[in-house]
């Protein structure tokens, strides 16, 4: 699937490639976890423990070109699947082996908090958003039914050219859809789609996961100046998706979009809460449960996770695992747990536990 001058240049932004056509990188919060400096937005939103999440992906290769992207043109795209198919457990074991490998240098780190590195050696957590389509691996059930089998839970990123990809996709912890425009012409030139067809290819995506009952997502990725542009639009397309959460989140002026976008199309945390109130207002079914600053990213949520006691958008992830198990229908509302009522958190050497303070 790649150039040897693209994988040199994947390794060079310290990806690992794994086999024919899967990679590895480690997330930038995962490395401020283990130093004590906090988690990312999915621990605060989800209950995901930062250090213990692998990021990757089962295929490299992708059919949009989006210009917010951080990766670069070399990077492979393609409408079709071309290329050798690995074998699921090959994905999985080889994968966590470069993540653990990744991370060695973290052992001899100054400020190191030994609890949370000696925990960061058990995967819990796989994110499938890293770079590329991930569900257009051919065996991509397997591979999720592998990481389950496995104790590893599973969120899993698409852009919504696959339809047929998330009709047939079996239970995940967590799907999303990126939305990255309220109407065609704006999507043809965020996401330079390779596929004529892909406005009716994404409709088709979001009618599919409406039909799902394990938790759904749509994330926004806004961009000044270009997309932050009729939240009604949005809003259409999202009451046509239904999913449990949105987040709406910056665009950052990262890695090869700097080639393609300016600065200034960044938005700043002002302006993403800003555009999540207009979107809410044009979303009865929806709240704002909480944000991040620094990752710029505001959460709704559907009302039905709203109790008595507060929000339950936190993840029960044994009851997950216990209902996969009994085979049971996974249903988002039955693995849910309550919502700390709690901002950015902190990593305490004394008592290693994660502990979250009021933000002021």
């Amino acid at each position: 699937m790649l150039t040897e001058q693209a994988k040199k240049e994947l390794e060079r932004q310290h990806y690992r490639v794994v086999g024919e056509h899967s990679a590895v990188k480690v997330c930038g919060w995962t490395k401020k976890m283990i130093r004590g400096e906090g988690g990312c937005y999915k621990l605060k939103f989800y209950g995901i423990m930062s250090h213990q999440c692998l990021q990757g992906t089962s295929s490299i290769s992708c059919a949009n070109r989006c210009t917010f992207c951080w990766r670069g043109y070399k990077a492979p795209v393609s409408k079709e699947w071309k290329w050798g198919v690995d074998d699921p457990e090959f994905i999985i074991d080889e994968s966590v082996k470069a993540h653990h490998d990744l991370l060695v240098g973290y052992g001899g780190y100054e400020k190191l908090n030994k609890k949370i590195y000696e925990e960061s050696k058990t995967v819990k957590h796989v994110a499938l958003s890293l770079t590329g389509e991930p569900i257009m691996y051919p065996r991509f059930n397997e591979l999720i039914k592998g990481f389950h089998n496995k104790g590893i839970s599973t969120f899993v990123v698409t852009n919504g050219q696959y339809p047929e990809a998330i009709e047939t996709l079996e239970p995940v912890t967590q799907l999303y859809i990126s939305m990255d425009s309220p109407n065609k012409e704006n999507m043809r030139v965020v996401d330079k789609p390779l596929f004529p067809d892909y406005w009716d290819r994404f409709l088709r995506s979001l009618d599919a996961m409406k039909q799902k009952k394990f938790r759904t997502t749509v994330r926004l990725t806004l961009i000044k100046g270009i997309n932050m542009i009729e939240p009604e639009s949005y809003a259409k397309l999202l009451g046509r998706a239904d999913p449990d959460f949105i987040e709406i989140k910056a665009y950052m002026w990262v890695g090869e979009s700097r080639e393609r976008l300016k600065k200034e199309n960044m938005p700043f945390y002002e302006d993403v809460h800003a555009f999540a109130q207009d979107l809410k207002a044009v979303l009865p079914e929806y709240e704002l449960v909480t944000d991040h600053k620094p990752s710029r990213v505001v959460l709704l949520a559907k009302k039905k996770f709203k109790k008595s006691d507060g929000w339950y958008t936190w993840i029960d992830f044994e009851k997950f695992f216990t209902l996969l198990q009994e085979g049971k229908e996974i249903i988002a509302e039955e693995f849910t747990k309550r919502t700390p009522q709690q901002t950015m958190p902190k990593i305490d050497e004394a008592t290693p536990e994660i502990e979250f303070w009021q933000e002021d």
